[in-house]
């Protein structure tokens, strides 16, 4: 019994098309992978939270965290993320001079990985993860909020950062504006877009009105992430 040759093997497998059966326990493969992913990274802790508060992970990107950078840079104050997920946007605010700077992060798994970027970046001492529910957080001592929320979720944050905000606290809200505030400035295009709102007395707590624009921040200097 002659031996197949290994060349000729693969030449077949490579050009012989998928059947209906292969197909489907690819698609079968592929969503188990995909399952698996999302168990293990995305959904520790989301049984914690009501449905209607989820919000899945889809990390910032390099020219985002710029521009909440650049529309935070200098104030003073406690600086928070909410829902910091792998931490660039905490790490990001420390070394541009915003101090504190907190994440929470409900999902153990991304909070590890915010402390390993904090180690390699050798910021562990200076920076701070907590493995906490967002809308079980006190709001009232922080200055400066970033956001990165869906926008089924806004509405509800709206009234949070209404009732906890002190006057003088800006929100920097990315990718969506909070529904019913007036931005003071907005930075970026496409997705890359955020929102920035300031808190003013006079009014309930964090009660945001329209400041001095609310177009781009003309001459915003840019800022180095990592």
């Amino acid at each position: 019994m002659e031996q197949d040759d290994p060349a000729e093997a693969l030449t077949e497998l490579r050009e012989r098309r998928l059947g209906a059966l292969e197909l489907l326990q690819v698609a079968a493969g592929s969503g188990l992978v995909a399952y698996a992913v999302w168990a293990l990274l995305l959904q520790p802790g989301f049984r914690r939270v009501p449905l209607r508060l989820q919000v899945p992970y889809v990390g910032a990107s390099a020219r985002q965290v710029e521009h909440v950078l650049s529309l935070l840079r200098g104030r003073p104050g406690k600086m928070v993320d909410l829902g910091s997920g792998d931490g660039r946007i905490v790490l990001a605010a420390h070394k541009c001079g915003l101090r504190p700077a907190v994440g929470y992060e409900l999902n153990p798994w991304l909070v590890g990985l915010a402390w390993l970027h904090a180690w390699r970046a050798g910021c562990v001492g200076n920076v701070s993860y907590r493995r906490e529910n967002l809308w079980k957080v006190s709001l009232r001592d922080c200055h400066n909020v970033s956001v990165f929320l869906a926008p089924s979720v806004l509405p509800l944050l709206e009234d949070k950062l209404q009732a906890e905000l002190p006057a003088g606290a800006r929100v920097v809200s990315g990718r969506f504006p909070l529904p019913t505030w007036q931005p003071v400035a907005v930075l970026g295009e496409g997705l890359d877009r955020v929102w920035a709102y300031d808190v003013h007395s006079g009014g309930p707590a964090g009660q945001a009105v329209p400041g001095p624009s609310s177009a781009s921040v003309p001459g915003a200097p840019n800022s180095q992430v990592g």
